[in-house]
């Protein structure tokens, strides 16, 4: 595992909104969400990449062995490939990644901020499903 984004590339940076997962843009454009990727399809599309990810993101866990990890447990990342994920994801999914997400049997709980955003409620994602 080999997470290093060099400065003149840390503004690219986004979270998965579903796993968050923090990977730069050109990878989840490359490879798509290692953990998402067969409900969300990223590889290759711009538009979804926008749509399920996020540059508005808090904190960062890198987990080298999930199933071994407690955090990754406390984080619910047991689950998901070694990587570095968000703490804390700002964003909204569309209506329908949501249907998507849960006719293939995944629960999206998206955690609603206490503080609305001058006049706007948007959804923060504190732990992955």
């Amino acid at each position: 595992m080999s997470f290093y984004a060099p400065p003149n590339q840390q503004r690219s940076l986004r979270a998965c909104m579903v796993c968050s997962v923090v990977q730069i843009h050109n990878k989840f454009m490359r490879e798509g969400c290692p953990n998402c990727e067969s409900t969300l399809q990223l590889r290759g599309n711009n538009d979804a990449i926008q749509e399920c990810t996020s540059q508005v993101f808090e904190g960062l866990i890198a987990v080298r062995d999930p199933a071994a990890s407690w955090v990754a447990r406390w984080q619910r990342l047991d689950n998901y490939v070694a990587g570095t994920y968000a703490t804390k994801v700002t964003g909204t999914l569309p209506e329908y990644i949501i249907n998507s997400l849960e006719d293939s049997g995944i629960k999206y709980v998206p955690y609603v901020s206490p503080l609305p955003l001058l006049g706007a409620q948007p959804y923060t994602m504190s732990t992955p499903c």
